[in-house]
């Protein structure tokens, strides 16, 4: 079994001198973990990165830093309705709720960090370009990448991009990057596997449940010291069960996706007022509206009620499936298992036949597959100069070094075929809407 001694272990991610006054009452290091996150230029472009609505065609809608703040909130609730409640079962060995909250936020804060331009989509697009390039051989640059390594690329994943930056590249570069507490990454871990070994014959539901993955080779030894130093329970070769706060971070973004996809449908006009109404409605099992509101008014209100109902179901999951989470069996999710688990699955399917499939979410799919491909197309150039260089900068064509130096790639770590490529997904995933479709057009003078 887990133990919240160990897993709210708050020791910083490659820090060579640990701070003294890590633990002041005034700034604790989930509070610090928070504001490094805040702060950081990653977290900025969420704002113009696509939630599900294009952005550009309305301001009132969500993008994914809006989303990710809103998360956070939830996300504070659940961590410390769950403290509570444990500390009312386990007075023995119960957690600081507080401390629990706070790691909650800043796991939440960070969820979406590591996605690329474009939604889900663009996470889509970008294994699509490496699964073509590879089947055609077209580089020799790809041609030579282990055939274990090439998961992490065809199957392009936004958490597993999300790890890396928060441990390699930002602030303290290759030296454990913003250097958070472990606890909050491990509750940032939504899929503890790496891309190889979520692949395994004998099939990851049986082995780690996990859906995807969310680590990669070159972050593998950061995850190690992390699963070790809080106690997360391994499944076999580089694969853990989650860290229970995983569960809550998860219900928190499963609750503001479901409920604001809903709101913002209405706002766009893809869903009626009489639709979200009864939606929301069914959630916290009311008919009656609240006085001489609007429309938006109104819906505004159900959301406040339905998202208050959902916390409290949420946590009254964690507390029935408690046991299964402290030992690792329980993989399902906290919405599934709630009470209001057939409400949900209504918004779901709801967002997933009519949200996702309007004209207008489609179009925006089809564009930024097309801007995507555009770009590593663009620029992909660069990386098979450099391996044809044999990794001298210095002795890449002039093009390739003006490319590099006007749009700021990053090609410091760029030694092998696997850096590079890494260097490349970097380098795309870390745009916004914006600036993507701004660097296509550049590169080919459309």
């Amino acid at each position: 079994m887990m133990q919240w001694s160990a897993l709210l272990n708050l020791s910083r991610l490659c820090d060579p001198v640990p701070s003294r006054d890590a633990e002041t009452e005034e700034r604790p290091a989930y509070y610090r973990d928070i504001e490094r996150i805040t702060f950081s230029d990653p977290f900025r472009r969420l704002a113009n990165k696509t939630q599900v609505h294009p952005l550009y065609e309305h301001d009132h809608i969500h993008h994914r830093l809006i989303h990710s703040v809103e998360t956070v909130n939830v996300g504070r609730s659940l961590g410390m309705g769950v403290g509570l409640k444990i500390r009312q079962r386990c007075p023995e060995d119960a957690p600081d709720p507080y401390i629990m909250s706070g790691v909650v936020q800043a796991a939440c804060l960070a969820h979406d960090i590591g996605n690329p331009p474009f939604g889900h989509s663009g996470e889509a697009a970008i294994g699509e370009w490496f699964a073509r390039h590879f089947d055609r051989k077209t580089y020799s640059l790809l041609a030579k990448l282990d055939e274990k390594d090439r998961g992490e690329f065809t199957e392009f994943e936004g958490n597993a991009q999300g790890f890396r930056l928060l441990s390699r590249l930002e602030m303290y570069r290759n030296r454990g990057g913003m250097r958070l507490s472990k606890a909050v990454l491990a509750a940032f871990s939504k899929y503890p596997v790496t891309a190889y070994d979520h692949k395994r014959e004998f099939g990851v539901d049986a082995y780690c449940g996990a859906k995807k993955f969310g680590i990669f080779r070159s972050e593998l030894e950061y995850f190690n010291d992390v699963a070790n130093s809080t106690g997360l329970i391994s499944k076999g070769a580089n694969c853990w069960r989650r860290h229970p706060l995983v569960f809550l971070v998860e219900a928190a973004d499963d609750i503001c996706y479901s409920i604001m996809d809903i709101e913002d449908a209405h706002t766009s006009g893809e869903l009626s007022y009489a639709e979200v109404e009864r939606l929301l409605m069914g959630i916290f099992r009311s008919n009656q509206s609240q006085g001489d509101r609007s429309e938006g008014e109104q819906i505004a209100y159900y959301r406040a009620k339905a998202i208050g109902v959902a916390i409290n179901a949420c946590i009254e999951a964690f507390m029935n499936n408690y046991d299964d989470i402290m030992v690792g069996s329980f993989s399902g999710s906290l919405i599934n298992s709630s009470v209001i688990h057939e409400q949900f699955k209504e918004l779901v399917l709801i967002s997933k036949n009519r949200i996702y499939k309007s004209h207008r979410k489609m179009e925006l799919e089809v564009f930024g597959r097309n801007v995507i491909h555009r770009i590593m197309d663009g620029v992909v150039g660069v990386y098979q100069d450099l391996k044809d260089k044999k990794w001298n900068r210095d002795e890449m064509n002039s093009y390739h070094r003006r490319l590099v130096d006007m749009s700021k790639m990053d090609i410091r770590d760029v030694h092998d075929e696997y850096s590079a490529l890494h260097s490349l997904t970097d380098y795309v995933s870390g745009m916004t809407d914006r600036y993507a479709v701004k660097m296509a057009h550049m590169l080919t003078g459309g």
